[in-house]
């Protein structure tokens, strides 16, 4: 039993990293109906703040606090400079933006090794980050949880709230939603539309930066940590439902639990591959994803 509860837990804390990951996509894919390849090195740009915070703050505790809203503002801005650069033009033409994030991206990671080097890189979890709370004893063993795990679920709680909020209880979250139900009509209502897709550009690339910053409590950073992580936010996005928030976080955590709980009598490997067939199986029967948009479009 405390094993099953231990893999349960895996399965959860991987579903954080991955709804870290997938919220600004989905925020972006949702509204904009852009591809955007470079949404991984977005990340790899938050991951990299807290390395760079690290060399000039003493401190791993205050850096990584202070790493959060500057690697929000890092990868915002990046999101904004790119919008304003090159996805404009290209907002009905849905694979060109595919391929051109993609060349950013590439261009995103040669300029990461031509700063930071090829070799991947590490940062110093904060001390209180690197222990574990014992929640169960018994004659199996001991249910241990890991508080660099807890976090990172406690980011990507308060993560969804704030982005609910903004959305639901806010002019912005109206105008923004407004837009994503009919862009023309929204237009011809007074919304500035180009201005909202600024702005969600913005937060959806921030958020990307903040899931840099938790990543760097697992794993090391490195020019293509973006490309390893990008196709999974994707399929989370994808079969919760284009735009659906709900779910995105629904989606993210059932894969965790579902990659978890396999990896626990196969390999990680085989875990991954009957994860991405259960996947296309899904999509196969509901190609809409989980949810659905509601939209007032008669097209």
């Amino acid at each position: 039993m405390t094993l099953v509860f231990s893999q349960l837990f895996t399965g959860i804390s991987i579903g954080a990293v991955l709804l870290l990951i997938a919220l600004g996509l989905s925020l972006t894919f949702g509204q904009m109906n852009v591809i955007n390849m470079a949404h991984g090195e977005f990340i790899m740009a938050g991951a990299y703040t807290v390395y760079v915070l690290q060399q000039v703050i003493s401190g791993a505790g205050v850096s990584l606090l202070v790493a959060l809203p500057v690697a929000f503002l890092v990868a915002g801005a990046m999101g904004v400079v790119l919008e304003r650069l090159l996805i404009r033009r290209l907002y009905t033409r849905r694979l060109d933006t595919l391929l051109v994030t993609w060349g950013v991206s590439l261009l995103l990671q040669q300029l990461a090794r031509d700063v930071f080097g090829a070799p991947n890189v590490q940062t110093q979890a904060p001390e209180l980050l690197t222990g574990s709370v014992k929640i169960l004893s018994t004659g199996a063993g001991d249910l241990v949880l890991a508080n660099s795990r807890l976090f990172i679920l406690a980011l990507a709680l308060l993560a969804v709230a704030a982005l609910t909020l903004l959305l639901r209880a806010t002019p912005l979250g109206r105008r923004v939603r407004a837009v994503v139900q009919n862009r023309d009509l929204a237009a011809a209502s007074g919304i500035a539309t180009g201005r909202v897709d600024r702005v969600t550009f913005f937060i959806g690339s921030g958020l990307a930066g903040v899931a840099g910053v938790a990543l760097t409590l697992v794993g090391p950073i490195g020019p293509t940590m973006g490309t390893n992580i990008i196709i999974d936010a994707f399929l989370v996005v994808v079969v919760g439902g284009i735009g659906q928030l709900k779910g995105t976080v629904i989606v993210a955590f059932a894969l965790g639990m579902m990659q978890s709980l396999v990896e626990y009598s196969t390999t990680i490997s085989v875990a991954k591959v009957l994860v991405f067939l259960a996947i296309v199986a899904f999509l196969q029967w509901r190609p809409q994803g989980l949810f659905t948009l509601r939209t007032r479009s008669l097209a």
